[in-house]
């Protein structure tokens, strides 16, 4: 179906920068004109429940030892990507996993597990078929088509090497890591990973976190030194203490290869750190997407992308390398989204336990406020894993969903009042820049206790609404799934033609209900893991778009005004005709 389509525009660069900034004080402006009162109680229940088992999710995790962490490798676990490899428009989902210290190697699982979604949330294990029989400690992956040949490829970090592979459109995938002159040998520890185009030429570059210079026979095991302690107890070694690890951006030379500018981009210029979360956004409205890294008892980083291929690390001007108290913090999982609706992404970080998640608040796109304690975040202090923005509710305000389980499991049987299973929090955003822990009244996934790591959201049975993946350490894997009321909702698929074919980068606002919404399509985040490409926005009761805007990476911008909901839209750059297909919304319940 065809909608009108009333602006297309190209917003250029360098010295009509001020352009793009004015459009941001317009948005602002737009936002705070149509804002609604502070709610009381969601105008919707959530009900998520566990329905891993049932979608033939069966795979258990292995990663190090169960019961004892002899080293800091076999504390931070895997993540998990939703993405539609084969195109057929169902998600499917991949997961990274380890293996153990003690055992041979050809006893060890396998490094993925590939499920291809066989319609309406039902999963098969096609790892082997789909030629991803691989080994090793992988950790954290992104997701992004780099070749620009229509299909999603995906990159894999490791303890070792990271790993390129390339969909080869026939229902598999190839390592192509030493053809796309990445490295193929020698030993680092990958970590958070995104793929991002960051100098808008329509070739996704890709950006890598590093954690720990680890060596295994030079490291001290529990006990041995004085950084092998925590409150008393003997535990794993690190990350103080150990070598820094330093990111590399790679620059996509539009051939199939990349070539490291980690030094004359000003990825290096902070030095090391323990970098483990990565997230990509326009923080500064500016039309260039910028990278921001949670790091582990280190600053984190904050790179602003210059647009002129330098990257400024702003992590301290712009507040957002420490918390409130100017302290360094144990960053590990991080997500963005406008969530008080002001025109600029914020930003909220898990943290390790006793300390609170980090909400820092964009306020003009230059700084931030970490707003953890009046947002309402201090009360659990768990150690989070995976973080997501996701409107659960459907009201047009994106809640806060964590994951968490703690590094040691020693804890169970020291007595120190911590717990190696620990609760996933969901926090209601109440639309007044608060936020209330609604986690006990969620459903009953919300209640069990988890070893929990990665974490990552996307819509795997048509109906519009996200499932929620958690990667559980050394166990089963949980699909969490709302079987509550819904509102209406609409998902939004871009693809880019001058753009890269992703559309990583893209920006989507839109206006219903008295409601302004934006979010961008982003890849990696989380813990380690890879949201679906396709954008979800709840939109209350609405029953139209009164208007959506795509800007999309070159800067040239569409918009449209009424649009149904209830709708997945489909949308190719450049193309003023919209696909739509139904949402299979069984549980819609108007109001």
């Amino acid at each position: 179906m065809t909608f009108p389509i009333f602006s297309l525009r190209r917003q250029s660069t360098g010295r009509h920068i001020l352009v793009l900034l004015g459009l941001a004080v317009a948005a602002t402006t737009l936002s705070s004109s149509v804002s609604t009162p502070a709610l009381n109680q969601p105008a919707s229940f959530v009900l998520y429940s566990d329905v891993a088992s049932q979608a033939g999710l069966v795979h258990t995790n292995v990663y190090g030892g169960r019961s004892r962490k002899n080293y800091i490798l076999e504390t931070t676990g895997n993540g998990a990507a939703i993405f539609d490899f084969d195109g057929d428009g169902w998600s499917d989902l991949l997961f990274t996993n380890g293996r153990t210290l003690e055992q041979d190697e050809s006893t060890q699982p396998g490094a993925l597990v590939l499920y291809r979604n066989d319609g309406k949330g039902r999963f098969s294990d096609i790892t082997a078929k789909a030629g991803l029989e691989t080994k090793g400690w992988a950790q954290g992956l992104c997701v992004g088509d780099f070749d620009n040949d229509g299909a999603l490829d995906f990159l894999v970090t490791y303890y070792g090497h990271n790993r390129l592979y390339r969909n080869s459109r026939n229902g598999g995938f190839s390592d192509v890591t030493a053809g796309a002159k990445l490295p193929a040998s020698g030993t680092r520890w990958g970590t958070g990973c995104s793929f991002v185009d960051y100098d808008r030429d329509g070739w996704l570059d890709l950006f890598v976190a590093n954690y720990v210079e680890l060596d295994l026979s030079k490291t001290p095991k529990p006990g041995q030194s004085p950084n092998c302690f925590w409150k008393g107890i003997p535990v794993m070694c690190g990350p103080r203490g150990l070598p820094l690890g330093y990111n590399v951006l790679y620059r996509n030379r539009s051939d199939g290869t990349f070539v490291d500018v980690s030094e004359p981009t000003g990825i290096l210029k902070p030095g090391g750190r323990y970098g483990l979360g990565v997230v990509t956004s326009d923080f500064d409205n500016d039309g260039w997407t910028d990278i921001y890294v949670a790091c582990d008892q280190t600053p984190s980083l904050f790179y602003r992308n210059r647009g002129n291929g330098v990257f400024e690390e702003r992590g301290i001007p712009a507040g957002v390398a420490y918390n409130f108290d100017g302290h360094a913090q144990a960053g590990m999982g991080v997500a963005v989204a406008d969530y008080d609706g002001n025109g600029f992404f914020d930003i909220v970080k898990t943290n390790f336990s006793g300390d609170l998640p980090s909400l820092y608040n964009n306020e003009d796109g230059k700084f931030f406020s970490d707003l953890s304690k009046q947002a309402g975040l201090a009360a659990n202090q768990l150690l989070g894993w995976g973080v997501l923005f996701l409107d659960a509710d459907e009201d047009g305000r994106k809640d806060i969903l964590m994951a968490n389980g703690h590094v040691y499991p020693e804890v169970d049987t020291a007595g120190t009042g911590d717990r190696y299973l620990q609760k996933s929090l969901r926090y209601w955003n109440r639309g007044n820049g608060r936020f209330s822990d609604v986690s006990e009244a969620s459903g009953p996934a919300f209640k069990s206790l988890r070893p929990a790591r990665g974490m990552a959201s996307g819509d795997v049975d048509g109906d519009g609404h996200p499932e929620v993946v958690i990667v559980n350490m050394n166990e089963s894997s949980s699909l969490l799934r709302n079987e509550g009321s819904l509102q209406h909702a609409v998902v939004i698929s871009l693809s880019g033609t001058t753009s890269n074919r992703s559309a990583i980068g893209a920006r989507v606002t839109l206006e219903a209900g008295g409601l302004r919404q934006m979010d961008e399509v982003r890849s990696g985040g989380s813990f380690y893991s890879h949201n679906d490409l396709a954008l979800h926005f709840g939109v209350g009761r609405a029953t139209k778009l009164d208007r959506l805007d795509v800007r999309w990476p070159n800067g040239e911008i569409q918009s449209w005004r009424g649009l149904p909901v209830n709708q997945r839209l489909i949308i190719a750059e450049g193309s003023q005709d919209i696909k739509q297909r139904e949402l299979s919304r069984s549980q819609l319940k108007d109001r």
